[in-house]
């Protein structure tokens, strides 16, 4: 879903950045308060898992890609803000040092996959009674995964609308919705069951050696 440069107008990505600024600007208070040093080489370890991983991708048309994020896991561990400004983290430094990703569309890419993802996945597991929490934590990371694909599809199927030339030809990504919401939905639902399992195991393991920890 790392969307490249040159797709998103600024009459979109400018707004974007002012919203994404004020975000990471909380979210680094939050995180600064609420961090405790327990946590710091779970959360630092598993941003770095998030990090590897999003670079597998499935390449998809229209020039976008799927892939699996963690998203889902670091906010089931650590909370949805931590899991925002680790991801951003991540997306950062992919565009600035990989090319993975574009510049001017940081900011769609961190709130749809940061922001969104982990407040969903979140806000699922939170909701899931004590005994279902592994479901809890399944339904985590796929909602982490589909909904900002939703988001994506719909910022890129608008773009056709929001700039075009005099003729109406599209100045920036040239398809719309009848194909990025296909394009991205589809796969990124039947990678969500992959996001999902590897949540699992990841939450599993992490508690296994939390406890592991603590009992030494």
């Amino acid at each position: 879903m790392h969307i490249p440069d040159g797709f998103i107008a600024p009459q979109m990505y400018l707004p974007l950045y002012g919203l994404a600024a004020g975000l990471w600007a909380y979210g680094a208070r939050r995180v600064g308060r609420d961090l405790d040093e327990a946590s710091l080489p779970w959360l630092a370890s598993l941003t770095a898992a998030s990090f590897a991983l999003s670079f597998v991708a499935l390449p998809l048309p229209g020039g976008t890609s799927a892939h699996v994020t963690g998203v889902g896991l670091l906010a089931v561990l650590f909370g949805p803000w931590h899991a925002f400004m680790a991801a951003s983290m991540v997306f950062v430094i992919q565009a600035l040092l990989f090319g993975d990703g574009g510049v001017t569309t940081l900011p769609l890419n961190a709130l749809a996959m940061g922001f969104v993802g982990a407040i969903s996945a979140y806000g699922v597991y939170r909701v899931t009674p004590e005994r279902w929490r592994v479901i809890g934590v399944f339904l985590a990371g796929w909602i982490g995964l589909f909904l900002p694909a939703l988001l994506i599809a719909l910022a890129l199927g608008a773009q056709p609308l929001i700039a075009h030339d005099a003729a109406g030809v599209p100045l920036y990504f040239p398809f719309g919705f009848a194909i990025t919401l296909p394009a991205l939905l589809i796969p990124h639902a039947l990678l969500g069951i992959g996001e999902g399992a590897l949540s699992v195991l990841g939450w599993r393991l992490v508690e296994r050696l939390r406890v592991r920890y603590r009992n030494d």
